[in-house]
């Protein structure tokens, strides 16, 4: 099994665990990009529980993110092992209403 693929293993393994699960760039107390530090805020306001991986400390893990969902940019919310989107899609839901009643599901 090549590194990406042990990668991919790991995101699995971790979208199971976590009910919410953000690929971010920096963490929740530092991130490091406006997009990551939005979805953080959306979050921290819903008061849900939920991890977050540094994609920039691991650059195997950033290209393993992207392939994983075959979604280019970051960050990545998974919720329920689904992968939501990216800032302006969870920024959207959030603002309709719906990103509280997926995070409750």
């Amino acid at each position: 099994m090549d590194t990406l693929d042990a990668k991919k293993q790991e995101i699995d393994e971790e979208i199971q665990v976590n009910k919410v699960m953000l690929y971010m760039k920096g963490n929740r107390m530092a991130p490091q990009c406006g997009f990551s530090a939005q979805v953080i805020q959306i979050l921290n306001h819903l008061g849900v529980a939920y991890e977050t991986r540094d994609v920039l400390s691991d650059p195997e893990l950033r290209e393993a993110i992207k392939q994983y969902s075959d979604w280019p940019t970051i960050p990545q919310l998974y919720v329920n092992q689904e992968f939501i989107g990216g800032c302006d899609i969870v920024t959207e839901l959030f603002e309709n209403g719906e990103l509280e009643e997926i995070v409750a599901a």
